[in-house]
């Protein structure tokens, strides 16, 4: 309550910050997706060096865009309008914590395998990237749970 009198006392309302922080929310989580796609179009059977170079700051860009949206996530739960006891509450935005969790940790492989080929300048075997593109796939197909979650969780579903 305290942030919320400080925050209206700057001339920011509170539903101002809640809208500015789902937009950047919703823009970071589309832009994830897009980055997760691009791993998947460039990691592929006879991919080269080049595109080891390529898919290296794509896959920092994954963590950057992660990071972002656990923290501004995290930011609209605890300052914007509905507070934290509204999502502490539901079940529906703990499992779209744990899923994002589930599909953060299949991101490690990948992550790990990228910056060996770029350690090793050459080209990794088909083999090798066939043992990398299941994670990439595993973390799409989680993908689309994590708005349905969102959606099931904004219209009240959920709450215990």
């Amino acid at each position: 309550m305290a942030d919320a009198l400080y925050a209206e006392a700057r001339g920011i309302t509170v539903l101002d910050l809640d809208l500015v922080l789902a937009i950047l929310h919703h823009f970071f989580v589309f832009a994830l997706f897009g980055v997760l796609f691009s791993e998947l179009v460039v990691v592929r059977r006879g991919m080269d060096a080049a595109a080891v170079a390529r898919v290296v700051p794509i896959d920092a860009w994954y963590g950057v865009l992660a990071a972002l949206i656990l923290v501004i996530g995290f930011s609209r739960a605890i300052f914007a309008a509905k507070g934290w006891a509204y999502y502490a509450h539901n079940a529906f935005f703990w499992a779209k914590i744990g899923t994002f969790t589930v599909i953060g940790l299949f991101s490690v492989r990948p992550t790990l395998a990228f910056l060996r080929w770029r350690r090793a300048g050459a080209s990794p075997t088909d083999e090798a990237i066939a043992k990398v593109r299941p994670y990439l796939w595993i973390q799409v197909a989680l993908f689309p749970l994590l708005p349905a979650f969102a959606a099931a969780m904004a219209r009240g579903y959920g709450e215990f």
